[in-house]
């Protein structure tokens, strides 16, 4: 479709919608002009099926904010068909006609109209939709970089800023990222510089793909460039300190956004994507936001009960009460002392007692548990294991 139609059309009209309408009034609009007209709903009725064509286009237009603003400025500085401009002395117009503004005539050396580019190369990349030797290539956003990096536990839980040397592909020295060795690339004419080919899907709709005659540059090298083959890209390395926050985890991929490869044509950059790898603490656990540690205790704190120190990871020790009888295997938690979590707060630790029981015994000793084993023969300690077994 050409740009004369385009600005002709009042697409507002055909949605039934005013010019101010919001994004949500366009969408409601057309969704209820869609189901009403649909092909399915209104087999064998050519109207309702060219109807639906005619909604599917303007929402096509006025669904996209930038097509939107594109087409409001072009039917504002055309008006409605024809474009005014104050004559001698300010009073008078002139009226032309679209098809002349269009290149439709052929008009003298200052006339819009003739072999050379009009106003139609102006506008020729309008909704993307095909213009003449004057179609502006489109920026192009630069490559995603996925790299790893290995932390100590420490630092993942800590947070740190690291090395990584990266290679990724950037814009050809060699040419300066034209692809033409003689650094004059010209406008792909199957694409017209977008890059993207639009084909017909039927109903009114179009799917866009990447040009397969420049490989989605816009641009074709008549001369291609010895070091990239006519890319315009060329592989390099570079070492950048990236920050890892506090309280990853082994196996993360975190996004560092704008951190990938350079676009082209004043494209953004890409992302980079860093996938973690953390060490193992020879002390030091972790499940979730919680840091995990055993500590043995001897059989007499277990019994009668006491304080024990426990560490922590990169702090001070801390003090915990053990209750008289805690038996083996049992979890206390010193709140505060886990793994930064994303609001900045830390998780706890979570300290498991275990009863450590001595491999050599001295007489003193012996004789001090001989005397305790005597004291309590009486109690046999898997007395309900047995029970629970027979009734079972």
């Amino acid at each position: 479709m050409s740009t004369k139609d385009f600005v002709e059309k009042d697409y507002y009209k055909v949605l039934g919608v005013p010019k101010d309408a919001t994004e949500a009034e366009i969408k409601k609009a057309y969704r209820k002009l869609a189901r009403e007209n649909h092909p399915d709903a209104n087999k064998g009725d050519a109207k309702a099926e060219e109807r639906f064509k005619e909604i599917s286009e303007a929402n096509d237009v006025l669904g996209d904010a930038k097509k939107r603003k594109e087409y409001d400025e072009a039917r504002a500085l055309f008006g409605n068909g024809g474009f005014r401009a104050g004559g001698p002395g300010g009073g008078g117009s002139f009226n032309f006609d679209l098809g002349d503004l269009f290149g439709g005539a052929q008009g003298g050396a200052g006339g819009f109209g003739g072999g050379g580019g009009g106003i139609g190369d102006v506008f020729g990349g309008l909704f993307n939709r095909g213009g003449g030797a004057g179609a502006r290539t489109q920026p192009r956003r630069g490559q995603d970089i996925e790299s790893e990096v290995t932390l100590s536990f420490t630092e993942a839980i800590e947070g740190a800023t690291v090395p990584l040397r990266m290679s990724s592909q950037q814009p050809c020295t060699a040419c300066s990222g034209t692809g033409d060795k003689n650094g004059t690339p010209r406008v792909c004419p199957t694409c017209v510089g977008t890059g993207q080919v639009s084909r017909g899907s039927g109903g009114g709709f179009s799917l866009t793909d990447p040009c397969v005659d420049c490989k989605g540059r816009g641009l074709i090298a008549e001369h291609p460039c010895e070091v990239c083959k006519g890319s315009g890209r060329a592989k390099s390395s570079r070492t950048m300190q990236v920050r890892i926050p506090a309280g990853v985890s082994d196996g993360q991929k975190i996004r560092l956004r704008g951190k990938g490869a350079p676009g082209e044509r004043g494209g953004p950059h890409g992302d980079l994507f860093v996938v973690v790898h953390v060490d193992a603490h020879p002390v030091f656990g972790r499940k979730d936001d919680n840091l995990t540690v055993t500590v043995p205790v001897s059989f007499t704190e277990a019994a009668l009960g006491g304080e024990i120190k426990v560490p922590t990871l990169g702090g001070p020790a801390v003090t915990l009460k053990l209750p008289a009888g805690t038996p083996n295997g049992r979890t206390m938690r010193a709140r505060g002392k886990g793994a930064v979590r994303k609001d900045g707060t830390r998780g706890d630790l979570l300290v498991t007692v275990e009863v450590a029981v001595p491999k050599e015994l001295d007489d003193k000793a012996r004789e001090a548990l001989e005397t305790y084993r005597e004291a309590t023969v009486s109690t046999d300690p898997r007395a309900e294991l047995f029970e629970a077994a027979k009734g079972a």
